[in-house]
């Protein structure tokens, strides 16, 4: 029964993801599904809703249109809203429906783009994956269509690949990671994708370095690394100690230009902490906590984790398999998503780290900014009498 789940929410679908990934970035994003699941995608999984503008639409897919394989009525009512709304380019992608009758996203998103002329990109989703899933291909494509050939190179000049606010849910710490970089000599060409227009996110080819903060952006940053030569480096800047250990693997990288992963620093032979969360958000914090003494082993239960996680850590998905290695190994202490407190061993302390992806807006106001030195804030605050976690 690995695909059921009692207690546990799901994580954010690939849907979810595409419509991050792209929301800020003046394209329409067009999702074939079923009439007042927008709410779903851009207001459940989108803090941005009531601040920043988007075109995020749903098709308002019918029983009859679903059973009669009606795609003239997608296609035709999609470009009509690009000839009104004027996008920089169009996404056209699935859900669970589309996936039943076998839509052909490829041919629904050529026949688009000669009836509008404008450049529609496919998306593969269906709404059984997870987040990451969506907006890796997303990113992956903006990334192939407009960063432009590369004549010059800029000296520590820093892509951030990956940056959604389904796994960066204080606003915050896309900020907050943008000036830590500054503070450290590095300069941001351009961010993937908050707080850039397509202008910017064009000019990644210039950059030395790419910093991967969650799985979303690595398929871009192995685009960036074959075809312009950048390397990349996975991790975010929490706590002292690995933030400096990052800041020195994004110049290492750039003198020998081969990519590094810091976040899956393991190590420290004392109290045992699980963190479950993103190979590279949790596998930072997790390498965090190892510098400090802890025994840490990270738990990441989306999909494709294998290739970011040390040795002693679990890819373990299902709520069964997540509540029998937890009661295997017997952790001192759990830092997860608050909604994970009910499948933890008895007696084990929790520490609730809210995940937009995975609990949305319930606990979004104790969503903490982590970054750098901000960390250690925060872990202090959550420390015992006897001064440990």
């Amino acid at each position: 029964m690995k695909q059921t789940a009692k207690i546990i929410p799901c994580y954010a679908a690939d849907t979810s993801g595409v419509c991050a990934a792209l929301y800020e970035l003046g394209g329409m994003i067009a999702v074939h599904d079923a009439s007042g699941v927008n709410s779903t995608y851009a207001t459940h999984d989108e803090p941005r809703w009531e601040t920043v503008q988007s075109m995020i639409y749903v098709s308002g897919l019918t029983e009859l249109d679903a059973i009669l394989g009606n795609d003239e009525k997608f296609i035709a009512d999609v470009a009509a809203a690009a000839a009104d709304q004027k996008p920089r380019f169009i996404a056209v992608c699935g859900s669970p429906m589309p996936m039943m009758i076998g839509v052909d996203f490829d041919a629904v998103a050529m026949e688009i783009e000669q009836r509008s002329g404008i450049r529609t990109f496919p998306m593969h989703t269906n709404g059984m994956h997870a987040y990451s899933e969506g907006a890796s291909e997303a990113l992956l494509a903006i990334a192939e269509e407009y960063v432009l050939p590369r004549t010059e190179k800029t000296a520590n000049g820093v892509n951030i690949l990956g940056a959604l606010p389904l796994d960066f849910g204080n606003p915050q710490e896309i900020p907050g990671i943008r000036t830590w970089l500054r503070e450290n000599g590095f300069s941001v060409i351009s961010c993937f994708a908050m707080g850039d227009s397509l202008e910017t996110l064009a000019q990644a080819g210039k950059a030395a370095v790419s910093l991967v903060v969650s799985y979303s952006g690595l398929a871009a940053a192995e685009y960036l690394y074959h075809c312009f030569g950048i390397p990349y480096v996975c991790g975010v800047p929490t706590g002292t100690a690995f933030s400096q250990m990052l800041a020195d693997a994004l110049r290492h990288a750039a003198e020998s230009g081969q990519p590094e992963s810091p976040c899956t620093y393991r190590g420290g032979n004392g109290r045992t902490v699980a963190v479950i969360g993103e190979n590279i958000t949790g596998g930072s914090l997790t390498a965090q906590l190892a510098y400090m003494g802890y025994h840490a082993k990270l738990i990441c239960p989306l999909p494709h984790a294998e290739s970011l996680l040390a040795d002693g850590d679990s890819d373990a998905s299902s709520e069964e398999e997540i509540e029998a290695l937890l009661a295997e190994m017997k952790p001192d202490v759990v830092i997860a998503d608050p909604l994970y407190r009910f499948i933890l061993p008895n007696r084990t302390k929790h520490i609730g780290l809210p995940h937009y992806a995975f609990s949305g807006r319930c606990f979004e106001k104790q969503m903490p900014d982590l970054t750098a030195d901000r960390f250690d804030l925060w872990l202090q605050n959550q420390t015992d009498k006897e001064g440990t976690i």
